[in-house]
C-alpha cells in the first residue's frame, strides 16, 4: 500500500497544485468525485486492464461518460493517467487530494468510535471540544463497536484518544498484572 501511494503522491500534488493556482479547489474537488465514481464501475475496471481495448481509446471512452463534468485540464488529466497506465491510483489520487484540500483549509480529519450511536447534540459537543483542542475546525465521521462497552475512541491525525470502558479496563488489567 505504502508503494501505491508514493506513486500516486505526485499525481495528487499536481492536481492540487493546478487547483490551488486556478483558485477552484471545488471544482477539482468535484471533477475527481466524477472520474472515481466512473471508474469504480466494474466495466471501466475490465476495459482499464485490457490490452486489447488500447489506452487511446478507454481514455477517450472515459472523457466521454464524463462528459461535462470534465473541463479541457480535467480532460487532460484522465489522458495522462491512463497513458502512463496510472488510472488504477485514482482513488488514492483522490483521496491525497482531498487530505491536501483539508490541510490547506485548517480542517482536521477525525474518526470518532463509540460503543453506542451517538446523537446531533452529542456529536456537536464532541467538535467543539476537539475543535477548541486542536484549534482548527474538525470534520467528524463517526461509527459504532459496541465491544467499547461505553465511551469512545477518537483519531485525529496520529493521535488517539481512547475514553472506552473498554480501555480503562485494559489499563485497568495492566496495572494490576504488573
Amino acid at each position: 500500500m505504502a508503494e501505491i501511494a508514493t506513486v500516486a503522491r505526485p499525481y495528487a500534488e499536481a492536481v492540487f497544485r493546478l487547483a490551488q493556482e486556478s483558485k477552484d479547489l471545488a471544482k477539482w474537488s468535484a471533477a475527481l468525485a466524477l472520474l472515481q465514481s466512473v471508474y469504480q464501475h466494474p466495466d471501466m475496471k475490465a476495459l482499464a486492464d485490457n490490452p486489447a481495448f488500447g489506452k487511446e481509446r478507454f481514455a477517450d471512452l472515459f472523457v466521454d461518460i464524463c462528459g461535462d463534468g470534465l473541463d479541457s485540464q480535467a480532460k487532460n488529466f484522465v489522458r495522462v493517467l491512463v497513458s502512463n497506465g496510472r488510472i488504477d491510483l485514482l482513488p488514492e489520487m483522490v483521496a491525497q487530494f482531498e487530505a491536501l484540500k483539508a490541510r490547506a483549509s485548517g480542517v482536521k480529519s477525525s474518526h470518532v468510535v463509540s460503543a453506542f450511536p451517538l446523537t446531533a447534540a452529542q456529536q456537536l459537543a464532541l467538535k467543539t471540544v476537539l475543535e477548541s483542542r486542536f484549534k482548527c475546525a474538525v470534520e467528524m465521521e463517526t461509527s459504532v463497536d459496541s465491544q467499547l462497552i461505553g465511551g469512545v475512541v477518537v483519531t485525529i491525525g496520529d493521535e488517539v484518544y481512547d475514553a472506552s470502558v473498554r480501555g480503562k479496563l485494559q489499563d485497568m488489567a495492566y496495572a494490576l498484572n504488573r
